[in-house]
């Protein structure tokens, strides 16, 4: 459910925060008092276009932030917040938040992660339903009708399962298409996938042989300077006539006669021998170090042909050898594949063969469920309508299938079959037309409210806001109306923008819009109101402060925790 929603600098909207409750709120107030911008800001958060003329005026930002309890929310938000690196929910609150200003910038955030409109807007399919005026209407979509006529009729299982057939049918199918070629082209990725994996196989690759590769060439490419260079330090130690060890020799001997002439230096004869002693392992590393030279030009070509057979390899298949490696298990993959075509093309054909019937089957059960339905939601639906104004009127669905099971052919739609859509006429003797072509909005929000009615326990969008489902209506029809958002109210959250007391009368919440001049500017507020209150407000609407005014919204508020008029229960029907 919407807990929270906060305004900032949108319209005639200052700093607004309003704090929703479960069930049926009513919104009210004067024409013009600022009850649209209320709906205006919800479709903001739910990824609408942004108007940049609403921000307030002398304001260069506007947002809307809204908080919705996502405890009892059906939808996989904690895999799409995952998946999309969005922070998880803390408590089980959902935080959406939209900015945009003057200038252009347009931000937006779930949980506080910056994220995309288009991620918004996916939320808000899961979150709101919005009818009325707008274009944020789901039941107006034949996918989104087809999911209410199956989750109406509790198909999901079956259909989840045609669903998955489909999926490994198009898995299958892919499979195929790569193994049909023609002779030429068969032939060519024949030679191209052996080449590739004999080429890489011949090899012998290693993943971590490169680096010892390098220093072993930079060895053997530098060995006549190593060479040099050590002979000319073994010689400045030990061969010359000058050499450091016989120099060493001398000096030890001179520090012997200074031993003798005072004890005292014999530290001094100590480190003379520890030095010696490392200048002596010196020569002998040296003289090890010059025999693993090895001045062979064989070997340097060897090692220089291989590293640069590594970077050809490298270039062609992967930045590392651990990528030219697994190209080549690829390639070899793909070349068994390709050597045993007919095969692989035998079993394909009969996995899909097999899968194609199952999906024939499935598909034709699910087709056959949803026609069998079909009578019985057209018919409850039909029946709020009546109730809430539409005499004779009829609400249909229309069933439209691909034929007969047996001859539908691939590709498959996840869905099944089928399509569907809505249909309604108003009035006896007109034919019935698509939902979507309802041109009142007065109207399509009453059609929306008979259909949430029934499918209240079944639909799983939590929170549910009417506009103008009152136009053109009243007496017995407004009470109906009430009802029905009462009704609805018990199965999920509802806001309703109304300027009917009969509507308003049996919210568990209300809460009024007024305009105020503060500081000699304008500024649209919104509480919500206390008992005592409700009265002084539906009388506002039901004309005026008069006795019998508020006697007439004493008696609507009283009749509110009354028993709820027989009519369709709100429970799915199987």
């Amino acid at each position: 459910m919407l807990t929270t929603l906060r305004i900032k600098n949108l319209a005639l909207v200052a700093d607004l925060t309003l704090e929703l409750q479960p069930g049926y709120n009513a919104i009210t107030g004067e024409t013009g008092a600022g009850k649209s911008i209320l709906i205006g800001a919800l479709t903001l958060i739910l990824g609408e276009r942004a108007d940049r003329a609403l921000i307030r005026s002398g304001s260069d930002t506007c947002s809307v932030e809204a908080v919705f309890d996502v405890a009892r929310l059906h939808a996989p938000l904690k895999s799409f917040l995952e998946d999309n690196g969005l922070e998880p929910c803390e408590d089980h609150q959902l935080v959406l938040k939209r900015a945009f200003t003057a200038a252009g910038a347009n931000r937006q955030f779930v949980n506080g992660s910056p994220t995309t409109l288009n991620r918004l807007a996916a939320l808000g399919e899961w979150l709101v339903d919005i009818h009325g005026p707008y274009d944020h209407q789901s039941l107006l979509q034949p996918a989104r009708q087809l999911a209410i006529l199956d989750a109406f009729g509790g198909f999901e299982k079956t259909r989840d399962a045609f669903a998955a057939l489909v999926d490994q049918h198009e898995a299958l199918a892919a499979e195929k298409t790569s193994l049909i070629i023609d002779d030429k082209t068969y032939a060519q990725q024949l030679d191209l996938w052996r080449f590739q994996a004999n080429e890489i196989a011949a090899a012998q690759l290693k993943a971590d042989q490169e680096p010892q590769l390098d220093r072993d060439y930079q060895r053997a490419n530098n060995a006549a300077r190593l060479l040099q260079l050590a002979q000319t330090a073994l010689s400045a130690l030990s061969e010359e006539d000058q050499a450091v060890i016989s120099r060493a020799g001398a000096l030890g001997r001179t520090l012997q006669e200074l031993q003798r002439a005072d004890p005292a230096a014999m530290p001094l004869i100590e480190i003379h021998e520890q030095a010696t002693a490392s200048l002596r392992e010196l020569q002998s590393e040296l003289s090890r170090y010059l025999d693993k030279i090895d001045l062979d030009p064989a070997r340097l070509q060897e090692l220089e042909e291989r590293l640069n057979l590594i970077h050809a390899l490298k270039r062609k298949y992967g930045a590392t050898l651990t990528e030219v490696i697994a190209f080549g298990e690829t390639a070899s993959q793909k070349l068994q594949q390709l050597e045993q075509r007919e095969t692989e093309l035998a079993r394909l054909n009969q996995a899909l063969k097999k899968l194609e019937t199952e999906l024939r089957q499935t598909g034709g059960e699910l087709s056959a469920q949803r026609r069998k339905l079909i009578p019985k939601l057209s018919q409850a639906v039909t029946r709020h309508l009546d109730q809430l104004g539409f005499k004779q009127s009829q609400f249909d669905i229309a069933l439209n299938a691909a034929g007969a099971a047996a001859a539908v052919q691939p590709p498959f739609a996840r869905t099944g079959f089928d399509t569907v859509e809505f249909q309604f006429a108003p009035n006896p003797g007109e034919p019935a037309r698509p939902l979507r072509a309802i041109a009142s909005s007065g109207e399509m929000a009453r059609v929306m409210l008979a259909i949430k009615t029934v499918l209240a326990a079944v639909d799983q969008v939590p929170v549910l806001v009417f506009d103008e489902v009152d136009a053109n209506i009243g007496g017995e029809t407004a009470v109906a109306v009430g009802e029905k958002m009462r009704q609805i109210g018990t199965q999920r959250q509802v806001l309703c923008v109304t300027h009917l007391a009969p509507v308003a009368a049996v919210a568990a919440a209300h809460y009024v819009v007024s305009k105020q001049v503060k500081g000699e500017r304008t500024v649209s507020e919104i509480r919500r109101l206390a008992p005592a209150e409700r009265v002084t407000e539906l009388a506002r609407m039901l004309g005026g402060q008069s006795e019998v005014a508020r006697k007439h919204a004493q008696a609507l508020l009283k009749s509110r925790n009354a028993t709820p008029r027989p009519g369709s229960p709100i429970k799915a029907i199987s």
